[in-house]
């Protein structure tokens, strides 16, 4: 894919999450993009990230669904404000609420999919619906609140960033 993912814009001070930060060499770095009027992303769990043999961790789905969710929140805002993800200042938002609906067990080896939907944009708050498929069947399902970092916050990291 050529396009740029969401995460590929967060400036660095902002990109070490272990589920998403492209800075993170341990981390998932996820990349999600938009899709029509949803967010996916692909995800190819490892061995390891198993709960059960041949079922992926909770823990996984869990943190996919956060960082998937606050990745397509902060296009989402950048999308509210008309104007692209390159431009200053930088949106990033933060996880308030997270809630995840484990529907059946999801098996270890297939690509995951994580999709979601923008369900509601107010302020610096963003409301994302977001589910999880393998093969066309959705395992997890899950709810979002996510919010606009605080400038405080934003520029803590810018300063000690700069040292």
């Amino acid at each position: 894919m050529t396009e740029l993912a969401f995460q590929d814009f967060y400036p660095d001070y902002f990109a070490h999450c272990y589920g998403c930060g492209k800075l993170n060499e341990l981390g998932h770095q996820i990349k999600s993009y938009w899709d029509g009027g949803e967010s996916v992303c692909h995800f190819q769990p490892k061995p390891y990230h198993t709960a059960i043999p041949g079922y992926v961790y909770g823990g996984l789905l869990a943190s996919l669904i956060d960082c998937h969710g606050t990745g397509t929140a902060a296009a989402a805002g950048y999308r509210a404000e008309n104007r692209p993800m390159d431009t200053e200042p930088p949106l990033r938002y933060l996880t308030a609420s997270l809630r995840v609906d484990y529907l059946k067990p999801t098996p270890l080896g297939p690509i995951l999919e994580i999709r979601a939907k923008v369900k509601e944009v107010k302020g610096r708050k963003v409301v994302v619906e977001e589910w999880i498929q393998v093969n066309g069947v959705i395992t997890v399902k899950g709810e979002l609140v996510a919010v606009q970092a605080p400038e405080n916050l934003v520029l803590e990291l810018l300063k000690d960033n700069k040292r």
